[in-house]
């Protein structure tokens, strides 16, 4: 069922600024309450179900720069696919801003060659081709799309997510009644040191030692100003993306990761503690490492990652 058009469409209204002049499009369409943290500054239908959304790279940023300022980190990439899908959800598939969205799936490749860092902010484009469009009583309840991100033209990423959405009033049910402002997060444990992980700041580790040099206890930092950028009653994708990031890091030294594919389970719990474990078990495409998290006997994700040398 094609859904080309962006109906009541606030990105409209920026075909009135004069050419030239650029801002970030509303920030709950990309369900970020930080105007600083919102990546996406425009888009637009293209073709049944096609869709370009334009984005803006800052050159300095905690987590998503390198700390040299050099170069862009995949997880931008993972980022800006995420803001785009959301954004187009609500835009083009009516999706109500109350809604709650879940990630099933999210593949992202990119290219270190062509993530530098220039003299100024970078302005990728997005392309989105939507899939498998899942209708539930003649609505959209959810969707598969395919990304590409160029910068200067070249081709610097590709993505695919699956994501569904639902109402806060069945949000609720399902969350048996979790909510932020009930549900807080275990005590901190002491993490690893920064520069193991590739961070500057302790902050921002947000793996702490168990003993076994391939398994960690996820730091889950409710204070943290990028991974909490609002309340949450559970433990963020990108917040285990990062830990994924950082147990690869760990295991491997300078060796960085250029591609991720994440499969999610179920909600990481903020008052349960997450571990993150490296099963070094090469699969397919090129995969070089086997990340999964686990909460109890459950597994929350799991994620095949291929690595790079930068």
């Amino acid at each position: 069922m094609p859904h080309s058009r962006l109906t009541t469409n606030p990105l409209a209204e920026l075909s009135a600024v004069p050419e030239g002049l650029t801002a970030t499009v509303p920030r709950q369409l990309v369900h970020r309450a930080s105007v600083a943290e919102t990546l996406i500054t425009g888009g637009a239908g293209t073709d049944a179900d096609r869709f370009t959304v334009f984005a803006q790279w800052p050159r300095a940023h905690q987590l998503h720069v390198s700390p040299d300022r050099t170069a862009y980190e995949p997880l931008l990439a993972a980022e800006t696919v995420r803001q785009a899908g959301t954004l187009v959800a609500h835009t083009a598939y009516e999706v109500p801003l109350g809604h709650k969205f879940v990630l099933k799936e999210l593949r992202i490749t990119t290219r270190p060659e062509h993530l530098a860092v220039g003299a100024v902010p970078a302005e990728p484009v997005v392309h989105i081709a939507v899939s498998d469009v899942d209708l539930r009583g003649g609505r959209p309840a959810g969707f598969r799309f395919d990304t590409e991100i160029r910068l200067g033209g070249e081709r610097v990423a590709t993505g695919h997510v699956a994501a569904t959405w639902t109402s806060e009033a069945v949000y609720r049910r399902l969350r048996g009644g979790r909510t932020a402002t009930g549900v807080s997060a275990l005590p901190l444990p002491p993490g690893l040191p920064p520069a193991e992980v590739d961070r500057v700041l302790p902050a921002d580790v947000v793996l702490a030692p168990t003993g076994n040099p391939d398994r960690w206890r996820l730091r889950v930092d409710t204070a943290h100003a990028v991974f909490f950028d609002h309340p949450l009653d559970h433990v963020p994708g990108m917040l285990l993306l990062e830990a994924v990031r950082q147990a690869v890091r760990a295991h491997n030294g300078r060796r960085a990761p250029v591609s991720f594919h994440t499969v999610f389970h179920q909600y990481a719990e903020l008052d349960r503690p997450t571990w993150i474990e490296i099963l070094d078990k090469p699969g397919a495409h090129d995969t070089d490492v086997q990340v999964v998290g686990q909460q109890g006997e459950s597994t929350v994700f799991e994620c095949a990652v291929a690595m790079g040398k930068w």
